[in-house]
């Protein structure tokens, strides 16, 4: 993309390390090593490996995404956020649906944990999911019980997290031009969905190439299995790369 650098570049893509163990993921931080890329950590990995884990991918100079989607009543969010923060992540995130009180509750979590360390913690990145990128209209509608279109309740969410003072949310890249122009180009947006051409949806419904999805303003994308489930995960983001900076 004109006027940004590779090494920019490969800073704004989130790689989710979807492992079940640490030697798995390890094996993947080897096969990426030099690559400057976002680190995304999920349930599946950090329930196996534990904030050591984070604070080892922190002492390799990593940026850290800490994905685990709190979804609690605003006095759990508040010690959870906390205790994540202390961690020293970059970002991490809440599930808007826990409401504006949890969101707030997080965000005093965050407040909290940088007053404890002397201002020696830096504050990290707190968003808010919206709607998973693997819910369509009909399960949104027919199942979860909300109506309306997805994009409807993703404003909705979006909305309720800037007035919770958050810094973004996770949102499909379908999204992420209506929630800029809702809500400013500063509202940061993170979007899973990312699928390189010719790759295979798997089971995310709402999905963009990476390319396109910088082109509609996101300024994150998060790609999983066509990295870490190919042949050859160095060369696979090497490609994006160069898709990217063409």
């Amino acid at each position: 993309m004109a006027g940004i650098t590779r090494t920019d570049m490969a800073g704004r893509i989130m790689v989710a390390l979807d492992f079940p163990d640490a030697e798995q993921a390890r094996g993947l931080l080897e096969a990426l090593r030099g690559i400057p890329c976002y680190m995304k950590v999920g349930m599946q990995l950090f329930y196996a490996a534990g904030p050591d884990f984070v604070r080892g991918l922190k002492d390799q100079g990593y940026k850290v995404f800490l994905d685990l989607k709190l979804h609690d009543i605003p006095n759990t969010v508040a010690g959870g956020a906390e205790s994540i923060a202390r961690l020293g992540v970059d970002m991490f995130n809440v599930h808007a649906a826990a409401g504006r009180a949890a969101m707030l509750a997080a965000r005093e979590g965050v407040e909290r944990a940088a007053g404890r360390s002397g201002g020696t913690l830096a504050r990290p990145m707190l968003i808010a999911v919206t709607q998973l990128t693997s819910t369509g209209q009909a399960m949104m509608n027919d199942e979860l019980g909300i109506p309306g279109t997805v994009e409807d309740t993703v404003l909705r969410y979006a909305g309720l997290a800037k007035s919770a003072g958050l810094d973004g949310v996770v949102a499909s890249p379908l999204e992420v031009t209506a929630i800029k122009s809702a809500l400013g180009a500063g509202f940061a947006t993170v979007t899973p969905g990312i699928r390189p051409a010719g790759a295979e949806q798997g089971d995310q419904t709402r999905v963009m190439t990476p390319r396109d999805a910088f082109a509609q303003g996101t300024d994150y994308v998060v790609i999983g299995r066509p990295i870490t489930a190919a042949a050859d995960p160095r060369t696979a983001l090497e490609s994006i790369l160069e898709e990217l900076n063409a």
